[in-house]
């Protein structure tokens, strides 16, 4: 898929959170598969970095997570009005694995946020800014490093085409990744 196409995907995701309860995004879910997390996700609530945001409510809050995999949208996010997911089914296919783990441990602690009674989205901040973003990507890059991955492999992740170079080096350092 063309820089183009996600740049535009992205526009588009955003006009529609401000307009979700539009005619027009009902038809867009028109061609969404509905699941429970655990049984597309098999074994996440085994996972150490999975108990380590869910606690003892683990088992049940993934045995309830619904997962909406849909044609559109570039990647995954959480819904700021149900607190599901939803996951782009093009992602899951053609992304690259690691990043889709990563992915899935950043929304989990979005799913975290929302069950706090977070503002997932709150726009006085800069996305990169955002507190609630800071806290899950900490979270995250704290799972890559137990991975493995190099301070240059967490930038490539953490790379967005909704992002400039300096929004990127800006969390970058506020994550303490090395750019």
């Amino acid at each position: 898929m063309s820089v183009f196409m996600i740049r535009l995907e992205n526009l588009l995701f955003r006009l529609l959170r401000v307009f979700r309860r539009s005619f027009l995004v009902k038809v867009l879910n028109l061609g969404v598969s509905t699941f429970i997390f655990l049984d597309y996700f098999k074994d996440f609530e085994k996972l150490d970095v999975v108990q380590g945001i869910f606690g003892k409510n683990t088992n049940e809050v993934l045995s309830t997570l619904r997962v909406d995999l849909t044609w559109f949208g570039s990647y995954m996010y959480v819904d700021e009005t149900s607190g599901h997911l939803v996951v782009s089914s093009r992602y899951l296919n053609r992304g690259n694995k690691i990043d889709i783990y990563l992915d899935l441990i950043h929304e989990l602690f979005h799913v975290r946020q929302f069950l706090e009674g977070k503002d997932l989205f709150d726009n006085k901040y800069n996305y990169v800014d955002r507190p609630t973003e800071i806290e899950a990507y900490t979270y995250t890059i704290k799972e890559a490093r137990r991975l493995g991955l190099n301070d240059k492999r967490i930038l490539r992740y953490l790379e967005a085409e909704w992002m400039t170079q300096t929004d990127l080096r800006r969390l970058a350092n506020t994550l303490n990744v090395k750019c």
